[in-house]
């Protein structure tokens, strides 16, 4: 039998209203959703006479949310947006000081539109005795490529680097600088889910050589009790943490690079806010020409 919803009544009431007083079993719920606020509910009924199911159980299929969550879009201005990026760890006891720095940039209202901040984690201060849980040794490599790019021979924490070049104005704490006016091209970021990720790239000039596109997860308000290493004893907060590094390589359309790319966040990390920040560079390369971030809503984290 196939029950379906009326104009003028709730599915679950209807059918109270129509089958009060029989023994029936619920055997399956099928939905077909139309459209954004257009659900046609049918649920098939099998009689039976061993056991009288209680009807208000229905009422959880008036409960259900069947609304997919919002779509996000981040979109860059026209002229470069700089990426900031920190290059910390746990077991080097001169990093929170950065880290701090780094952290106030939370509530700065300049945030995301002058500058896009992140911060890797490395693993090479490990052997000191504590294993920081959030480096990595793709983002010590990271690091490293740049210092072979600067013809330095060694790399050091806490390092910054704006826009690919090294940057030492935090030892003065000196303000970031304020969004560059060369125009480099718009840059976009798209999902439906926060986890599957459509990125396009319009750059200014024509003809653009081959690019690669880079996106990153941001953890917030995560904190350590470190057990070993020159940080011993202390409780340690990480803002713009890095949780996860993807990168793609567009298609090109004309002037238009598209691609699509996947950020889950890692399992092991329980994390209250996140948030995304992703940079186009030319292929292989370091130096970012466009960057965007934002957070994400919490329905979608």
């Amino acid at each position: 039998m196939t029950f379906e919803a009326s104009n003028d009544l709730p599915v679950w009431q209807e059918l109270y209203e129509k089958h009060r007083g029989r023994d029936f079993e619920l055997h399956c719920l099928v939905v077909d959703v139309q459209g954004p606020g257009v659900v046609v509910p049918q649920i098939y009924l099998q009689t039976i006479y061993s056991m009288r199911i209680v009807l208000p159980l229905l009422l959880l299929c008036s409960a259900i949310n069947l609304r997919s969550a919002e779509p996000i879009q981040f979109q860059s201005s026209t002229n470069r947006t700089p990426l900031v990026e920190l290059y910390t760890s746990e077991g080097c006891s001169s990093c929170p000081p950065a880290e701090s720095w780094l952290s106030r940039l939370k509530s700065n209202e300049r945030l995301w539109k002058d500058f896009v901040p992140v911060a890797f984690h490395v693993d090479y201060w490990d052997y000191l005795g504590w294993r920081d849980p959030f480096g990595a040794a793709d983002y010590s490599d990271r690091q490293r490529a740049y210092a072979a790019a600067w013809k330095s021979r060694s790399v050091y924490t806490p390092g910054f680097v704006l826009d690919g070049a090294e940057w030492r104005g935090w030892f003065n704490r000196d303000e970031l600088p304020r969004a560059s006016k060369q125009p480099a091209g718009t840059l976009t970021a798209s999902s439906d889910d926060s986890k599957r990720w459509l990125l396009q790239f319009e750059p200014v000039a024509r003809n653009s050589p081959a690019l690669d596109f880079h996106a990153v997860l941001l953890g917030f308000d995560l904190t350590s009790d470190v057990k070993a290493g020159e940080n011993r004893g202390r409780k340690l907060q990480h803002d713009f943490v890095v949780l996860t590094l993807t990168r793609a390589a567009p298609k090109r359309s004309g002037d238009l690079f598209q691609a699509e790319l996947s950020l889950l966040p890692p399992s092991r990390f329980s994390m209250k806010r996140l948030a995304i920040a992703i940079w186009v560079t030319r292929h292989n390369d370091l130096s970012p020409l466009q960057a965007l971030g934002g957070w994400l809503p919490p329905a979608n984290q």
